[in-house]
């Protein structure tokens, strides 16, 4: 009996991880590696995977060599549920990820649960709104941008005929209903509030619909595997209005479903990679396209690299891997040199410190910032 009870205890210490001094810190990584976002899931994975191996080149984290586990939720939330449970029973410290707002609050109460800190590009209101203290979002939530979307459509284009589409998931419902509400707080004309369901290739009926309704812009609120497809599908039918992304749509692949239609298509979001004026993101980037060589595919290989970061930083100033202690430090962490730029966290776990772009595609594929906050 007594050797059934320490089992029991020795099981017990092992499925929380590194917390206990451990020789080995497990980082757990939840992402979509297939299915429609795999670009972004494989981007946060190398970054994760990048961040590790230079931290064990320098002795590890207190000592203790980083691990990274890696658990495919292909942005559903199903499977968010079932890699939470995973990565949990494998004993991570901590979980960056994931990239859909879906998966990450079916993830969310089972993290809190074990205690395992979790960053995640999410920007679902609820998702700080639940009271987790294992939970911090590295990227702004939607009322911020959608704040930033209405200023830039209605008071910097002036805008008159604004129609606004979503697909049916939690981040960009969201996300496209607080823009409609920011643009009408701001004086605009909403003419069309509509939906597409993601991953349907043909977006042709709603797009014919809108065309009737003579719009100066489109604002689409959903993810760039959609958004490139309509920018085209808007091109073949003609439709001159302008075409504006949410965040979700800044990803080198939006121009290649595009094609030649991506051209003046304008993005709001934190700065692309390539536009951030600091150092840490520069050797970052440089050390990425060394690693890999390619570019990352969007600014969430960043937000999420930052989140990690963050995390080792508060081990190494509590010098402690207790979640606990690391948790406090980071709801009070301001002004961190992140790659993103300057990062911190309320005590909700909303990110402190981001500002907004609308930037432009060009011809090359690259971005020209149009408007700055």
């Amino acid at each position: 009996m007594i050797k059934r009870i320490l089992a029991v205890i020795a099981v017990s210490i092992l499925g929380v991880g590194a917390a206990f001094g451990a020789e080995i810190v497990k980082f757990g990584v939840q992402a979509p590696i297939t299915g429609n976002y795999a670009n972004e899931g494989q981007g946060i994975e190398k970054a994760v995977r990048l961040l590790a191996k230079q931290q064990n080149a320098k002795g590890g984290l207190l000592g203790h060599k980083i691990e990274v586990v890696v658990c495919d939720d292909e942005g559903k939330a199903t499977q968010g549920a079932l890699c939470a449970r995973r990565l949990v029973n494998d004993g991570v410290f901590a979980v960056i990820g994931t990239y859909t707002s879906g998966a990450a609050s079916a993830a969310q109460p089972i993290y809190a649960r074990a205690n395992v800190i979790q960053t995640s590009d999410g920007t679902a209101e609820m998702l700080t709104r639940r009271g987790y203290k294992t939970f911090f979002r590295n990227a702004p939530p939607n009322s911020a941008e959608a704040k930033f979307t209405a200023h830039y459509l209605v008071k910097i284009k002036h805008y008159s005929r604004i129609a606004v589409l979503s697909d049916h998931s939690s981040f960009s419902k969201g996300l496209g209903d607080a823009t409609e509400a920011a643009v009408k707080r701001d004086g605009g004309h909403v003419i069309y509030r509509g939906y597409i369901t993601a991953g349907s290739q043909n977006f042709m009926s709603v797009l014919t619909k809108i065309k009737s309704l003579k719009p100066d812009v489109i604002y689409f609120s959903g993810y760039y595997s959609d958004g490139g497809l309509l920018r085209a599908q808007q091109a073949r039918l003609g439709i001159k209005a302008v075409f504006v992304g949410g965040d979700a749509n800044q990803n080198t692949e939006f121009a290649k479903i595009a094609g030649s239609a991506a051209r003046g298509t304008v993005i709001v979001n934190v700065p692309a990679p390539a536009n951030l004026p600091y150092a840490e993101a520069k050797a970052f980037l440089a050390d990425y396209k060394a690693a890999y060589g390619t570019a990352p595919p969007s600014i969430f290989t960043l937000t999420n690299a930052d989140g990690m970061r963050a995390i080792m930083y508060a081990v190494e100033k509590t010098k402690s891997l207790n979640p606990d202690k690391v948790e406090d430090f980071l709801h009070h962490l301001r002004d961190f040199r992140g790659i993103t730029g300057p990062l911190g966290f309320n005590k909700h776990g909303e990110r402190l410190g981001s500002a907004f772009q609308a930037f432009e595609i060009q011809a090359d594929g690259s971005y020209k910032t149009l408007y700055s906050e």
